[in-house]
C-alpha cells in the first residue's frame, strides 16, 4: 500500500517538531513545507537530512520522491508576509 501525504505528514511529525507542516502527493511522489526550529542555524543540506532521518527507512522503502521546503519559524513568517 502506497503511503498518503497524512502517512508521510505523520511519519515527519513523529520525528521531528514542528511549527508548521504541510503535505501533498500522489503516493510515490510528494511535495512537503517543513516549519522546525531545528533547522534554526543549519544550510538547506543539514535540514533535509534531518527529515529524511526523521522519516528513516521509509525513505527508501515507501516514498519515491520528496521535494521539500525547509524553513525555520522566522523565515516563514517572512514568507507568509511577503506572499
Amino acid at each position: 500500500m502506497s503511503p498518503t501525504p497524512e502517512h508521510v505528514r505523520q511519519y515527519i511529525a513523529d520525528n521531528l517538531p514542528c511549527e508548521h507542516l504541510e503535505v501533498q502527493g500522489d503516493g510515490a511522489h510528494f511535495e512537503a513545507l517543513i516549519v522546525s526550529t531545528l533547522f534554526e542555524g543549519k544550510r538547506t543540506l543539514a535540514r533535509h537530512q534531518a527529515v529524511y532521518q526523521a522519516l528513516g527507512e521509509r525513505m527508501r522503502a515507501e516514498i519515491h520522491a520528496l521535494s521539500m521546503r525547509t524553513l525555520t519559524p522566522a523565515e516563514y513568517e517572512t514568507a507568509q508576509r511577503n506572499g
